[in-house]
């Protein structure tokens, strides 16, 4: 089978070998030459995601069957719209169902109309002098967000990046000065809890789960620093969180179902990979956000592992076909992601770096490219995340290790790793915030 794949990034590589495993024909099309893409797929093209049109033409010109977006910015200007268009079916929502993760309040809105468990306390505005009256009134600790896209960084949380109004302020005036996410900004009330990422695949109607990951945004460890699009993450072996009980999965995947069910209803259905991260508090599962396609790195911990056919999967989720039946292998993962250094404020960019593929492998290991690219024939590093690399093992303590053995064959001048990520210490420390939440101790 002929499938595109757009975009550069972890995710995408991800994916692109999830298909290359199950034996489809890949084209790509992306805007960096992501060399693990480009050396399985039978062709690509460099060019900008959003370019619709060209997309299109590349696709029409390729013979592709079934068309598979990674970015969350080719889904908000319609992508899947206009190839569903000339006839090529799309394992990726539409505009208007993709609106569940470009618009925060659409998002919350639907949640509330439809009556959905899970929501949190929430309000938009487009302008800063009521955004400020309702931050005085309001009963609980805030979280700030640009209500439209900002790549995973936008989010700034009351007690943590903010400690004052006019810590709030400045923060809420900067977006609408700088237009970021182009939308307006969305105040929500601040979850208290562990957060974990529940993805599914969907086909309008049915949902398929995948093993739940922790993701881990700040920057450095211990959970400090800037917020970012994320450092790394994990999975269990059991395919659940060692703080998430199999009752509380089981919440997640209900919201999701209802998400699923009141897009359809509102004539919007939604196909492809959906993510669902949430917090868990004392009340069980809370939203913090739904995004309209697969993690990264998460998208990373789960694909490797995956048993079953993603081509078939994705022509399942296309065609209104899936069943409740994606098979994974039953092993813990834990991702790395190497960044530049001073990502999450100022990255060093365009650097060489080198992974030994080889070597990573023979470590129980495996590395994904993200956003770098091939300059006069070198690997550089770009503004964002470089290289993911994932240790897969029996238990999430001996894919801990296998992914920092395998860190040491990627090097590069201005690198850097959050390396306690997996680390017996940070899972337990999750572990044990639950339980205090939960007042067992």
């Amino acid at each position: 089978m002929k499938v595109l794949v757009v975009g550069g990034g972890g995710r995408e590589h991800a994916a692109a070998e999830a298909f290359h495993r199950s034996g489809a024909e890949i084209h790509a099309v992306m805007r960096n030459a992501n060399p693990g893409i480009t050396k399985i797929s039978r062709s690509y093209r460099l060019m900008d995601e959003k370019d619709v049109n060209a997309v299109c033409e590349y696709a029409k010109e390729c013979g592709i069957e079934l068309a598979f977006v990674g970015p969350e910015a080719p889904l908000e200007v319609g992508i899947v719209d206009a190839l569903e268009n000339i006839g090529i079916r799309c394992a990726s929502p539409t505009k208007a169902a993709a609106r569940i993760e470009t618009s925060k309040t659409f998002m919350r809105e639907l949640l509330q109309r439809h009556r959905i468990k899970g929501n949190l306390g929430f309000a938009s505005f487009d302008n800063a002098k009521d955004t400020e009256e309702h931050v005085k009134g309001v009963k609980y600790d805030i979280v700030v967000k640009p209500v439209g896209l900002t790549g995973g960084k936008g989010v700034k949380v009351q007690g943590e990046h903010l400690h004052s109004l006019d810590d709030i302020m400045q923060y809420v005036n900067e977006i609408f000065e700088n237009n970021i996410g182009g939308a307006g900004v969305i105040i929500e009330e601040k979850a208290v809890g562990e957060e974990f990422t529940q993805m599914v695949f969907c086909d309008g109607n049915t949902i398929s789960p995948m093993p739940l990951v922790q993701d881990h945004k700040r920057a450095y460890e211990g959970d400090v620093g800037p917020n970012t699009g994320g450092m790394g993450s994990y999975t269990d072996a059991d395919h659940l969180m060692p703080f998430v009980t199999d009752a509380e999965r089981k919440e997640a995947l209900s919201i999701i179902q209802d998400i699923v069910d009141a897009l359809r209803k509102d004539g919007c259905a939604y196909r492809g990979p959906m993510y669902g991260q949430f917090m868990l508090t004392l009340d069980g599962p809370k939203i913090i956000e739904i995004n309209a396609r697969f993690g990264d790195p998460e998208a990373m911990n789960v694909l490797p592992i995956l048993r079953s056919s993603f081509t078939d999967v994705c022509m399942a989720m296309a065609t209104g076909t899936l069943k409740d039946d994606v098979k994974f292998e039953r092993k813990a993962t834990v991702c790395k992601y190497v960044v530049p250094e001073g990502y999450g404020v100022r990255s060093k960019a365009g650097l060489p770096i080198s992974v030994n593929e080889t070597e990573i492998l023979n470590c129980g290991a495996v590395a994904y490219y993200a956003n770098v690219d091939i300059v006069n024939g070198k690997l550089v590093t770009g503004t964002s995340r470089s290289v993911g690399v994932v240790g897969m093992a029996d238990s999430i303590e001996e894919a801990e290790s296998n992914c920092e053995r395998a860190l040491e064959f990627v090097k590069g001048d201005a690198i850097f790793v959050r390396h306690d990520i997996g680390k017996r210490e940070l899972v337990q420390r999750r572990v044990d915030h639950m339980k205090e939440i939960r007042g067992l101790r």
